[in-house]
């Protein structure tokens, strides 16, 4: 014990030198820049600061990179909150209740409530790692790969009973982010899935596209209706940042809660922080007594997520440190900091100076708590005129927005095909919200995809069928089975009404025309399902058996939901739904409004291609806030404003490739 604390000391006093502490506030400013800002994300940052770190000693490289790891999560939580636009992947559930809370005019809450959880959690995480160290063994071998597996499909049915009245829409939900994350090259085998001849496809599809899309294009689509700025009612002379902060300490249990969640998770594997976001927002709506606030404005689903994505890393860096097996794309990029600096994970990282390098390892430690304090700080000095963003007239935001859409999507993999991808996911996710469909099952099925079929060919690969009669697993399909069960007990009592009342709000004729539209595109899913399956008859093994696993359970749920739809009983709202328009906007301005802004987001991505971004940018920004009857003075500054952030940081500072103008291909 002594050796230990002394250890923990020896930790600080290394990051508190001159050339340590200094190198991780440049950390810090990078990565508080690359969480507001979409697309880029943090493993891409950290990656491309690999090369600064050679000529660093240990401490200062880890402390350099730490410190922009452990800050992206907590400043991407700010335009998930401002503008629905997640600024990482691990931030996208924020948006769920952050942003409603926003368009109410509890912007500054909001942002309070995620700063605190998340520097909770950071703190927690940190710890966690500390605490860990003597029982690090047992914590990462709990499971075998059957339950892994389960574990994944436990997680992601319990999103999906978030859903409420639509369960079995979130269970089919969660079955297209499956299929979705088979489309590529099968990891094993090499033989094509879904990729319909295209190059781009045989990486499968990007995760921070779909995201963008999925929550950023319905979010721009629904403010443009509403024709006025982001938060509907009128912020508080603070905003109320200080309340977020108090939110934090009257729901302490459930951040603590959803902390030791996140540095759970962030321990196994190929999970990490983009999973343990939904796993604690799904645990934050079950222990809440009020579940219908949920997707509304619940300040406990800013808190939830806040305090996991934070908590996961310190969770991640337990098997990277101790064995070398990294929990996540960020600390597999970590573990190649540790290959460049010379030192091998393992036994020795756990043992104190000079036979090892704990001291070191408790240095990870302080980075994480010290990075996170000066973040948090940094963000409540400035948070006020943040919030202040949410009062300006969306007609001058909606460019901005776009262009952070436009190149969040191609920022992370440089190619001009995520564009496409992020239209395609945009018009899915507006489609979802407007036939009460969930989004998060299908995005978590997205990211759990990849982790679940290489532990289902894992499982049948050394148990065969035996497998489905372990202990473990028996235990997890038990606690899934319940959580399915629950929800449905629940909408079964009498103050609940039942999955196959219509709405409140709608009108008879509403109900009819939402009815024909929902059984359309279930018609339109199980299509797509079966045409699906029909493909994977020629895979092999190998490759076909996830999509068979996951295709012919789902086929059945997806045909059960079309006969529920052609019954006029397609389910309610649930809590993920986007705040619907007010009702006295009339329909006729709504069709206008809506085509008008479908067609300039097609048009920003049509001048893109034709012109490239250097000239797209500032022309559509003009021809917009012309449209859009602002003034010159206005135009000229916001266009200003956006020609110089992506030519001074995406193409000078970065040096991101973009491609060449396809017009002035075909003048050549």
């Amino acid at each position: 014990m002594i050796e230990l604390a002394g250890a923990l000391v020896s930790g600080l006093l290394m990051v508190f030198t001159w050339s340590t502490i200094t190198l991780m506030l440049t950390g810090v400013a990078l990565g508080f820049m690359v969480g507001i800002l979409p697309g880029l994300g943090g493993p891409t940052t950290l990656a491309l600061m690999l090369p600064f770190i050679f000529k660093m000693s240990p401490v200062e490289a880890f402390a350099f990179l730490l410190g922009m790891a452990s800050v992206t999560a907590t400043t991407g939580d700010i335009t998930s909150v401002l503008f629905g636009v997640p600024g990482e992947p691990t931030t996208a559930s924020t948006i769920l209740d952050g942003h409603p809370m926003a368009k109410k005019g509890e912007a500054g809450r909001a942002l309070g409530a995620a700063l605190m959880s998340s520097l909770v959690g950071a703190i927690f995480g940190a710890f966690a790692l500390a605490a860990a160290i003597p029982f690090v063994r047992p914590l990462v071998l709990a499971f075998g790969s059957p339950e892994f597996f389960m574990l994944a499909l436990l997680g992601t049915t319990f999103v999906a009973a978030l859903s409420g009245g639509v369960l079995l829409k979130g269970l089919v939900s969660a079955g297209l982010g499956f299929f979705l994350a088979t489309i590529g090259l099968d990891p094993i085998s090499g033989i094509q899935r879904y990729t319909f001849g295209q190059l781009f496809l045989w990486d499968g599809i990007g995760l921070v596209p779909v995201t963008i899309g999925f929550f950023a294009i319905p979010e721009v689509i629904d403010l443009a209706l509403q024709g006025s700025s982001i938060a509907r009612q009128e912020v508080g002379k603070l905003g109320g940042v200080m309340e977020g902060v108090k939110d934090t300490f009257r729901h302490f249990w459930l951040v603590i809660r959803c902390s030791a969640l996140g540095a759970y998770i962030g321990v196994i594997p190929g999970m990490g922080a983009a999973v343990s976001q939904w796993l604690s927002y799904a645990h934050a709506v079950q222990s809440s007594r009020d579940r219908e606030r949920f997707g509304k404005g619940a300040v406990e689903g800013v808190l939830g997520p806040g305090a996991a994505n934070n908590s996961a890393l310190g969770g991640g860096l337990i098997p990277t440190i101790a064995f070398g097996v990294p929990g996540s794309v960020t600390t597999a990029i970590l573990l190649g900091a540790f290959i460049i600096q010379g030192i091998t994970p393992g036994p020795h990282m756990l043992i104190p100076e000079p036979r090892g390098r704990l001291g070191l390892t408790f240095s990870f430690v302080w980075v994480i708590v010290l990075s996170n304090l000066i973040t948090v700080a940094i963000c409540f000095l400035f948070l006020n005129q943040l919030v202040k963003v949410t009062r300006v007239r969306i007609s001058v935001l909606t460019p901005l927005i776009l262009l952070l859409i436009y190149l969040g999507a191609f920022a992370e993999k440089n190619t001009f095909a995520d564009l496409v991808v992020v239209l395609l996911a945009g018009a899915l996710g507006w489609i979802m919200t407007q036939l009460n469909w969930p989004r998060p099952p299908l995005l978590l099925g997205l990211v759990l995809g990849p982790l679940m079929e290489n532990r289902l060919f894992l499982s049948t690969g050394n148990y065969g069928a035996a497998w489905l009669w372990r202990p473990g697993v028996l235990a997890i399909f038990a606690l899934m089975f319940a959580g399915i069960l629950y929800p449905i007990w629940k909408r079964g009592r009498p103050s609940t009404p039942s999955s196959g009342d219509p709405p409140a709000t709608a009108s008879g004729n509403g109900r009819s025309a939402t009815a024909r539209w929902e059984a359309l595109f279930t018609a339109a899913i199980v299509l797509a399902i079966g045409s699906a399956l029909w493909a994977s008859r020629d895979f092999g093994y190998r490759a076909g058996l996830f999509p068979w696993a996951i295709g012919f359970p789902l086929l059945a749920l997806a045909l059960t939901q079309l006969g529920l739809s052609l019954a006029g009983r397609g389910g309610n709202p649930g809590p993920e739904q986007v705040a619907g328009l007010d009702h006295e906007i009339p329909k006729r301005l709504v069709y206008r409004r809506t085509a008008a802004i479908v067609g300039w987001i097609i048009g920003f991505f049509i001048l893109i291609w034709l012109l490239g971004f250097s000239v797209a940018v500032p022309l559509a920004t003009v021809l917009y806030l012309k449209a859009a009857g602002e003034k010159w003075p206005i135009t000229i500054v916001v266009t200003a404003f956006a020609w110089g952030f992506f030519d001074l940081l995406f193409n000078r500072a970065l040096s991101v490739p973009f491609p060449d103008a396809q017009l002035f291909l075909w003048l050549k």
